[in-house]
C-alpha cells in the first residue's frame, strides 16, 4: 500500500517524466484489475497503488462478459484502486488489453484516505447505450468464481500478444472460454 508521501510523489510523475526520462502515469481501475494476479500477468511487475474513488461514474455488470463496465453517472462513484507510475509501453499493453469497448479517458480520482486527487487514465464503456449493462459488479464474487478463469484468459492474451498476428483481447477471451465447453461463463 502507498503512503500519501509516496502517493504525492508518484501523482507528479504524470506531469513529468521520471530519472530515466520517460512519462510515467496514473490508471484508476475497478475490475478484474484489482487483481494483483491480472496485472502482473499484464504488466509483469504490480506498481505501487492505492485504494481510491471515482467520483460521478457507477460500475455496471455486462451481459455475457466477466468484467465490468463503467460510465459516467450522476451522484455515483466507484471505489477501485489508482496504479501509480505506469509507463508508456504499459499504458499501451492496457490499451490492447481494453480493446475496442473502452476508451481510455483522463479523470480525477481521490484517494481514499482523502489525501489528494489525482488525475489518472481510466477505461469506459464504449458504447454508453448498451442494453447489455445491468446491476452492479462484485469483485469478491468475480475473484471467488471467475478469476482462475479470467487470469488463465489473460496469460492466453499476452501470449497471443508475441505472435505476428496476435488477436486482440475480446477475440482472445471469445476463443477462450469457447475452448472450455462453451460455458456461459457470465452467470
Amino acid at each position: 500500500m502507498a503512503s500519501a508521501n509516496s502517493v504525492t510523489a508518484a501523482g507528479h510523475s504524470d506531469h513529468g517524466g521520471s530519472s530515466n526520462g520517460s512519462t510515467q502515469r496514473n490508471v484508476f481501475v475497478y475490475g478484474s484489475l484489482l487483481a494483483d494476479e491480472v496485472v502482473c500477468a499484464l504488466l509483469r511487475r504490480i506498481p505501487q497503488n492505492s485504494p481510491a474513488i471515482l467520483h460521478g461514474y457507477n460500475r455496471f455488470s455486462v451481459k455475457g462478459r466477466v468484467y465490468p463496465a463503467i460510465l459516467p453517472v450522476e451522484n455515483k462513484k466507484i471505489t477501485g484502486r489508482i496504479l501509480l507510475g505506469i509507463t508508456a509501453p504499459e499504458l499501451d499493453i492496457l490499451d490492447k488489453f481494453e480493446d475496442y469497448e473502452y476508451e481510455r479517458r483522463l479523470v480525477d480520482v481521490s484517494l481514499l484516505d482523502g489525501s489528494n486527487i489525482l488525475q489518472a487514465y481510466t477505461y469506459v464503456w464504449a458504447n454508453s447505450d448498451d442494453p447489455d449493462l445491468y446491476g452492479e459488479w462484485d469483485f469478491e464474487a468475480w475473484k471467488d468464481s471467475k478469476m482462475n478463469d479470467f487470469l488463465n484468459m489473460t496469460m492466453g492474451f499476452v501470449e497471443q500478444q508475441e505472435l505476428p498476428q496476435s488477436k486482440p483481447r475480446v477475440a482472445t477471451y471469445e476463443s477462450y472460454y469457447k475452448q472450455n465447453d462453451g460455458n456461459d461463463i457470465s452467470s
